[in-house]
């Protein structure tokens, strides 16, 4: 398997550089933490390691120290297609080279081979009430999964710690094969009452599956959106809530499905993966208290001002590290403009993103007023007909799979140990702080 031989030969040198800082530079001081961040949710302590993605204020997120122009260029792109290849990205993250067009195919070949769901699976499914949500659907069926873990399999056999990596990246590929199958399937039965289950081809690749499983109508358009939307909600370093509850509850050696149900969880919550369902909402408030019609810029900016009066907030503007428009945004708008630029919800949307900061600098409150991913990734997919908001969350679930799966094979490949961070009480907290005052 392709990326089995390009990990394992890549294992020796990183296991090295890993024991090394672990064992000889164990003292080194990296940071200092400060009682806002113990007591503001960690906020920005370096306390995580991670070579598959780095959020650079100035530039965005890098995969594998690529940034998303980058990639998106450089990445192998099927015939025809403008969007790379999702086994491509997978590749690239699990690797950290950029593959041949021949190391993506067979990684989309890989997941082809592994794309069958258990029938007890649809089964779990069918038997939940109708009105479950589509995330808690979702969880479910990763956790109905579990039930195949290789990794669960062979620890439970006596498997060596150099070989932990090894199951971990089997159950990776099989996870990530099944999610957009799992995924297809529980929106043509929750919004369509359809049962059937869906197909995956082998003559198609990742993305122009899950067009063809969705049911949309403009399958091609689709595909290659669902290419950019997986590829660019991946990965975003460890400390989001999503990918660092994969890493914590993986560091217990839980396996890869039982992690990664836990980071849905973490991920459906409204501070994280509800965010993009929130922006579209609010667009479409704008749209319809204009009569339906794109407002002129004047009325936007009057409007925008009087959101932020009435005590609420515009979403999808503002990011806690980056200091420049998400380049996520930027990738997605380039595509809406590509491929459907006279619709209304994108020019609002771009006029949005022309009046809403400078509104936001005019307050003062925003670090960084600059629109994020969430500020145009739910108007995309209201264009292709995708127009049932708590679905969103789920599209979110399977990008984010291709990114948070590397990091947890190569957490297992390097033995990185169980996570477990040292609690203070306030009356502690406050001594620290009665006593640096009296210095």
């Amino acid at each position: 398997m392709i990326l089995y031989d390009q990990i394992a030969a890549q294992l020796p040198g990183w296991r090295e550089r890993y024991k090394a800082l672990a064992k000889e530079h164990a003292d080194v001081v990296v940071d200092q933490v400060t009682v806002g961040q113990i007591v503001g949710g960690m906020r920005d302590i370096k306390s995580l390691v991670t070579d598959i993605s780095f959020v650079d204020p100035a530039e965005g997120i890098r995969f594998r120290g690529m940034s998303i122009p980058e990639v998106l260029k450089a990445l192998p792109k099927p015939r025809g297609a403008k969007i790379p290849y999702v086994g491509g990205l997978y590749y690239l993250l699990m690797v950290g080279e950029v593959p041949t067009k021949a190391q993506a195919q067979e990684v989309e070949a890989e997941w082809a081979r592994r794309a069958d769901v258990p029938d007890y699976v649809y089964k779990m499914l069918k038997s939940m009430p109708k009105e479950t949500h589509p995330m808690t659907l979702l969880s479910q069926a990763v956790l109905a999964l579990q039930n195949g873990s290789q990794f669960a399999k062979k620890y439970h056999e006596g498997m060596k710690k150099d070989a932990y990596w090894e199951a971990a990246l089997e159950d990776s590929l099989a996870l990530t094969a099944q999610l957009p199958v799992i995924a297809a399937f529980i929106y043509r039965m929750k919004y369509f009452g359809e049962t059937k289950k869906p197909k995956y081809s082998a003559k198609l690749d990742y993305g122009a599956n899950f067009a063809k499983m969705l049911g949309v109508k403009d399958q091609k358009g689709y595909a290659e959106l669902a290419r950019l939307y997986f590829i660019l909600h991946s990965d975003h370093e460890s400390g989001n809530v999503s990918a660092h509850t994969m890493h914590l509850v993986g560091s217990a050696l839980s396996d890869p499905f039982l992690s990664f149900s836990a980071a849905l969880n973490g991920l459906a919550g409204p501070l994280h993966g509800l965010a993009n369902q929130e922006c579209l909402g609010w667009l479409l408030d704008v749209y319809g208290k204009f009569g339906n019609k794109v407002p002129s810029r004047d009325e936007l900016y009057k409007f925008a001002w009087d959101t932020l009066n009435s005590g609420k907030v515009i979403p999808g503007y503002g990011h806690a590290v980056l200091r420049v428009p998400d380049p996520r945004f930027t990738a997605q708008m380039q595509f809406a403009k590509a491929h459907f630029p006279e619709d209304d919800l994108v020019r609002l949307a771009d006029m949005v993103f022309d009046v809403v900061p400078t509104v936001l600098k005019e307050q003062g409150k925003a670090k960084n007023p600059a629109p994020n991913v969430d500020a145009i990734s739910g108007t995309l997919q209201y264009y292709y007909g995708v127009r049932d908001f708590d679905f969103y969350t789920v599209l979110f679930g399977v990008g984010r799979a291709l990114g948070v799966t590397p990091n947890y094979v190569w957490a297992r490949a390097l033995g990185q140990p169980i996570e477990r961070p040292k609690s203070l009480s306030t009356k502690m907290i406050e001594d620290v702080v009665a006593k640096a005052a009296a210095q």
